[in-house]
């Protein structure tokens, strides 16, 4: 074991750090055929619908700082995968409750529940990674893994489990609740908080790891100040640029199965295709911004201006794609359309981990819980903000001898490129390098 050769520990940490944001991802976009459900089955409209959907990112936005100062502080080893199998029992139980208001405290647990495995995987990554690769590996955990589960999720729940094995919904949500918790238990005997406490771990993986890490902050708070956040101009604009985006992006969790389903006309099989292709979309272009961002950042030596080059690049581009969905009549074109624009949009989620561990350092798990919890505020606004605006652009249509409310998704998609745009000029005014870790000890210091 001690012959120079690494181990290859990292890569099994890969690998369930992978696949936490995939089930992360998997489980959480089956609201997309949960939602239409429930309005057929209770009569909710979809500001209703869309409020349910914002409780979940009420407790999940809540929850996303406190997680983040407990896994600093303890790592992320036990908290994380005890909540994986959490909020896998808390999945099917969605299906299993009757009553608004019983919906409204099952989203609120299953939001909370899920609310700490992002900035607990910023943690793992920071610890586990070098720098040089270490974007690479977040747009691959983030952004391949996650969007790629929640791209499953519709073909998973709709197209498998509903269409070809004939269960209902409510069935198919118990049984990815229950692969999701096999997993939960897995990973807790499997990981470990950082290869310094791994004894599978040789000296030469440990030192591959750490290689062009900078030394710990002399000094530094072991939990970061509030004043030093308050203080940094960069994370103000950090912040205004997740919470648009994140709002934008609810679109995608939330309406594409009524949108391919009841506007487009596709059935449940087709649906759970097309409603996957963004999400596709956002897997394979979150991996090429993440290769973009370290080869910018080797080539042009500047880590401030490539992170925020690829950020703003991303989320420009994905505005003006949106004007290429609303122009287009044929939902199978509006899917690939919509697969443009999470390709660009993702492109930038990698930038966005790598910035948060950037500026964090030590405190990765603080900062990326401060960034996630303002793309959950915009999480909870922009359902009912959406919700309201297609339930005032539907109009009564006869389907199939019953009438049913088809809604115009043009002015939606207006607003998700106008929100685009805002989020793609923040990026020019975030810079990486302005770290919290180092600011921490210099004041300490003095």
């Amino acid at each position: 074991m001690e012959d120079g050769k690494p181990t290859n520990v990292r890569w099994t940490v890969l690998a369930l750090a992978c696949f936490t944001s995939w089930f992360l991802y998997l489980h959480r976009y089956t609201w997309n055929f949960i939602g239409p459900a429930l309005e057929t089955e209770y009569g909710f409209n979809k500001a209703e619908t869309g409020s349910l959907a914002a409780f979940f990112n009420i407790t999940y936005g809540i929850g996303q700082v406190p997680s983040g100062i407990l896994s600093d502080f303890m790592g992320p080893h036990f908290f994380l995968g005890l909540i994986i199998v959490l909020w896998s029992l808390v999945l099917p139980c969605q299906g299993w409750v009757t009553s608004f208001s019983g919906l409204a405290t099952t989203r609120l647990a299953f939001g909370a529940a899920q609310a700490g495995a992002y900035p607990s995987l910023a943690n793992v990554t920071q610890a586990w990674f070098p720098l040089s690769s270490r974007t690479i590996m977040q747009s691959i955990i983030a952004t391949l893994f996650g969007r790629g589960g929640g791209a499953m999720s519709s073909i998973i729940l709709a197209t498998v489990l509903m269409s070809w094995c004939g269960l209902t919904w409510r069935t198919g949500l118990l049984v990815m609740g229950g692969v999701g918790a096999l997993f939960g238990i897995s990973f807790l005997i499997l990981f470990r908080n950082s290869p310094h406490q791994d004894p599978r771990v040789n000296d030469a993986e440990r030192e591959l790891i750490d290689e062009g890490r900078l030394p710990p902050a002399a000094g530094a708070p072991r939990v970061l100040p509030w004043h030093f956040v308050l203080k940094n101009r960069s994370m103000y604009f950090f912040v205004i640029q997740q919470f648009t985006s994140a709002g934008a992006d609810m679109v995608y969790s939330l309406f594409m199965g009524d949108y391919f389903l009841n506007t487009k006309g596709f059935s449940i099989g087709q649906t759970g295709l097309l409603v996957s292709l963004p999400l596709w979309g956002g897997a394979i272009g979150g991996v090429l911004g993440g290769f973009c961002n370290d080869l910018l950042i080797r080539v042009t030596g500047s880590r401030r201006w490539s992170r925020s080059t690829v950020g703003f690049l991303g989320k420009f581009l994905a505005c003006m794609l949106m004007f290429v969905v609303i122009s287009r009549e044929s939902g199978v074109a509006a899917g690939w359309a919509l697969f443009a624009v999470k390709f660009f949009s993702d492109w930038s989620q990698p930038t966005v981990w790598g910035a948060c561990t950037d500026l964090g350092g030590r405190y990765s798990a603080t900062v990326f819980s401060i960034i996630n919890t303002s793309g959950t505020v915009g999480g909870v606004v922009a359902p009912a903000i959406f919700g309201a605006i297609l339930d005032f652009n539907s109009v009564a249509t006869m389907v199939e001898g019953k009438e049913k409310m088809i809604a115009n998704y043009d002015p939606l998609f207006y607003l998700v490129a106008a929100l685009y745009l805002v989020s793609a000029t923040c990026w020019l005014f975030i810079n990486c390098t302005d770290s919290l870790e180092r600011h921490g000890a210099d004041v300490k210091e003095d």
